[in-house]
């Protein structure tokens, strides 16, 4: 049986780089529905390879793998306190976790980080699984 090459132009490449997944999250956030980004308002989005030790410790987790991403700050319904000092609203998507779940399923990375990207903004607003799950399938990547 003859075997085809498969490897088309995997054979040079590295894995995709913090910049790179930065670039996935920034195409996916332009792709999502503007009502729902115009809700976002201030929100730092950004990309690391691991969490802290202390969210690992924190969160009680086995393995900084656990993590595809976190969301941190105020929540909407927290927006309205008169605390000062207050940091703006972040989400962080960890690299190496979201590239260990790509290696294991079958999907695409752009979809993965779309994906844990609308997750984490959906803690933001407090949505259920079933809200992120509607809004996803509205992305047009």
């Amino acid at each position: 049986m003859a075997r085809s090459n498969q490897a088309a132009d995997w054979g040079n490449r590295l894995s995709p780089s913090l910049g790179e997944i930065e670039s996935l999250a920034i195409e996916a956030y332009a792709h999502l529905p503007e009502t729902f980004r115009s809700l976002c308002g201030d929100i730092t989005i950004q990309i690391s390879d691991f969490p802290e030790d202390q969210i690992v410790e924190d969160m009680g987790l086995e393995s900084p793998f656990d993590l595809l991403g976190l969301f941190e700050g105020s929540g909407i319904g927290e927006r309205f306190s008169l605390q000062t000092g207050q940091q703006t609203n972040r989400i962080t998507l960890y690299r190496r976790a979201i590239l260990d779940y790509w290696a294991e399923y079958e999907e695409a990375l752009g979809d993965i980080v779309t994906h844990v990207l609308i997750h984490e903004i959906g803690h933001h607003f407090g949505l259920s699984d079933e809200d992120m799950e509607r809004i996803e399938a509205t992305v047009d990547g």
